[in-house]
């Protein structure tokens, strides 16, 4: 049995643990974002937790800092497939897509100390300008695996569109909806996640093959 031969079922095995992760996560995520849009809130709209108390938004918090990572993973099996190739298009993606998942992910946890800030406070201006960037970052990053994805051709069925769908959603329609009010906003996350969860799943298929 050659190195190369030996090495496939450890990488497979790899794949399929993200994407298994990723789609645990967008499924955890999208019921996360329908909570909080359909919560009897416990707070004034104008404190930075709605509609959470403090240690409630910081229970959540932390939660997505942990489900941010499997998100992460999942992106990183996309890469490690092959589906998006290796030209500059598909690097640029990878750095943009996890640097802007990565700081979102540092951000969540940022966002603890504004558990008790009214909106707009010391520490919210800092975090709208850190979601927006991160986003936005995120949002170009999978837009750019999307056209590389597309380009070669190699992923199955819907793998050949979910990275790019991942990548637009972020600014049509999300960033809209995140301007629109706390119940758009969530749901428009949900729909994300839920984008996030079909890709775990492809992945995990694609692997199991």
């Amino acid at each position: 049995m050659s190195a190369a031969t030996a090495a496939a079922p450890t990488t497979s095995t790899g794949i399929r643990a993200a994407g298994l992760a990723c789609a645990a996560a967008g499924v955890l995520g999208a019921a996360s974002g329908l909570f909080l849009a359909v919560v009897e809130p416990q707070v004034p709209d104008t404190r930075f937790s709605y509609p959470l108390t403090a240690a409630g938004f910081v229970a959540i918090q932390l939660w997505f800092v942990v489900q941010h990572l499997g998100l992460m993973a999942g992106v990183q099996a996309l890469w490690v497939t092959g589906w998006t190739g290796r030209r500059r298009t598909a690097r640029a993606g990878i750095v943009l897509a996890q640097g802007g998942l990565g700081l979102l992910t540092i951000t969540e946890l940022y966002a603890v100390r504004a558990a008790e800030s009214d909106y707009p406070g010391p520490h919210t201006a800092t975090l709208d300008a850190l979601y927006g960037i991160s986003s936005i970052a995120a949002g170009v990053g999978l837009v750019l695996l999307g056209i590389a994805a597309l380009r070669t051709g190699t992923a199955p069925g819907a793998g050949r569109w979910l990275p790019l769908a991942l990548g637009v959603w972020v600014f049509v329609p999300m960033i809209p909806a995140l301007m629109a009010g706390h119940v758009p906003a969530r749901l428009s996350i949900t729909g994300w996640m839920l984008l996030f969860a079909a890709l775990g799943l492809v992945l995990a298929r694609r692997s199991s093959r």
